[in-house]
Order: structure tokens, then sequence, then C-alpha cells
């Protein structure tokens, strides 16, 4: 699986960088940023969507016809292009993870990092501020990206994970860690 994941992962880089470039030379870095997260969001909230982009058997011309009504819900018209290229390239099937790479490429750029956020419940604007505060402290970033996952297996608090450093602000974490400590001898 890893070879696989990487084989896709080489396939799809060129495609991110091309597609930077393409919003490098046209100024449009953050409208293409925004399409690739539309355009990620989009295909993890529909698993037959996904099915859909990926199935060989489905007419290219269908595809294209459903991605060019995703399109004119606001995508940049380069953007509409890009995703009839990959159609006919056989590529559209890696459209998330193009898209992902997009999306590293750009914070890259910009000086963003991505923080995931693990909590029990979606996060308050001021607890996504302080997600924000506590990360830009962290790093020398000077933007923060937030994607979020819920488990309510924390019981409380929060995971971040930026990069490979992880903060434990969970209840379970805390609970876990209580644990050794009283585990261990004295």
């Amino acid at each position: 699986m890893a070879t696989n994941s990487t084989t896709i992962s080489g396939i799809a880089e060129p495609y991110a960088q091309a597609l930077m470039s393409l919003a490098q030379s046209n100024n449009a870095v953050d409208k293409f940023a925004e399409d690739a997260a539309s355009l990620r969001e989009a295909i993890s909230a529909s698993e037959q969507f996904e099915a859909f982009l990926a199935n060989p058997f489905v007419d290219p011309d269908a595809k294209k016809g459903v991605l060019a009504k995703l399109a004119e819900k606001g995508l940049h018209p380069i953007v509409g292009t890009f995703l009839k290229l990959l159609v006919d390239r056989k590529r559209i099937a890696l459209l998330e993870e193009i898209c992902r790479k997009f999306q590293a490429l750009y914070r890259e750029a910009t000086n963003t990092v991505l923080a995931e956020v693990v909590s029990v419940v979606e996060l308050s604007d001021e607890q996504r501020t302080a997600v924000i505060d506590r990360v830009k402290s962290m790093t020398s970033a000077e933007k923060v990206e937030i994607e979020t996952q819920l488990d309510p297996s924390l019981l409380g608090g929060v995971i971040i994970k930026v990069g490979s450093q992880v903060v434990d602000a969970s209840l379970r974490g805390q609970l876990r860690r209580i644990g050794l400590s009283l585990s261990s001898p004295v």
C-alpha cells in the first residue's frame, strides 16, 4: 500500500506544481488555493462523487459535464479547464491528492502551517483563535490553516498536530499521563 501511495504521490506532484505555476502566472494563487480546498471538501463529502471520478468506465464527457457544473459554482476558469485536462489524461481520480499537494505548495509559498486539530466537538470561534495563537507561538508561521476532526474518545480538550509536533491537551491524554505517573516507582 505504501508503494501505491508513493506512486500516486509521485504522479500527483507534477500536476500540483503545474497548477501552482498557472496560479502564479495569473496572479490568482489565493483563489486557486480556495478552489483546491473546495474540491477536496466536495470529494471528501461524497463517496459517490469520489467513486464517480475514479471509475474508468464512466464516460469522460459525463465526468466533464459534472465537473463543469461544479466549476460554474465559483471555480476559477483555469481550474475548470485544468479539471477537463485531468479527465482527458485519465488522472481525474488523483484530484484529491493533486489538490492536497497544491495546498502544501501554497502553504510553503505563503509561510502558512497546517494545524490538525482533534476535538470532541466543533471548535468555537474563540477556541479556533486560541489554537491559531498557540500554533503561531510554536512556529514562525505568519498564517495558520486548521483542519479539524471529531473524536468523542478524547473526553474533552484537544490534540493539536503541527508537522511532527503534537500538543495533547485532551482529557484522555491527561488521564493517561496521570496513570503513568501513578504506576511508575517513586
